[in-house]
């Protein structure tokens, strides 16, 4: 019998696009995350979004905040709230690390992108900076010149 073929509809990940513009990225760490039955069934259908979630130590541990996960269309009056506060699983030294980081100050932590790893929903989160106006600008320079250079190679080839 041959493996199953991929299908392509199916929900790979969901990726947190404002992070990369918003944030210098210093350190990534793959995290768990705590998650009731009609949430996981969700995310497998692609109605997540993280662009506004953030990452928050309480009472001794790592929560994720904002983040939104529709209600699973088929669920019962047992279905999830949208924007609950889940709880990020990580190893004790990560944790340990992650604290000491964000206590130096200017530093957030920030999910980058939720995914499935075989069974397991996986959030990669990191520990960010905030970028300022001028580092915006000179990203928006640097992506300007680099299509400029890739354009002016096309026509050299062609």
């Amino acid at each position: 019998m041959s493996a199953q073929k991929k299908d392509p509809q199916r929900f790979t990940e969901v990726r947190n696009a404002k992070a990369l513009r918003d944030f210098h990225v210093e350190e990534r760490f793959e995290a768990g995350i705590a998650l009731h039955g009609t949430e996981v069934k969700a995310i497998r259908a692609g109605r997540a979004q993280i662009s506004d979630a953030f990452g928050k130590f309480e009472r001794g541990e790592l929560w994720l905040f904002n983040a939104h996960i529709d209600e699973y269309a088929f669920g019962n009056i047992n279905n999830h709230a949208a924007r609950r506060t889940r709880k990020l699983l990580l190893h004790r030294h990560q944790v340990r690390k992650i604290a000491q980081a964000m206590q130096v100050g200017g530093r957030v932590l920030v999910p980058l992108r939720m995914y499935f790893k075989e069974a397991l929903v996986k959030v990669e989160v990191a520990i960010c900076v905030s970028k300022q106006l001028h580092d915006k600008r000179d990203d928006l320079r640097k992506k300007a010149e680099m299509m400029e250079v890739n354009k002016a190679l096309k026509v050299r080839r062609s």
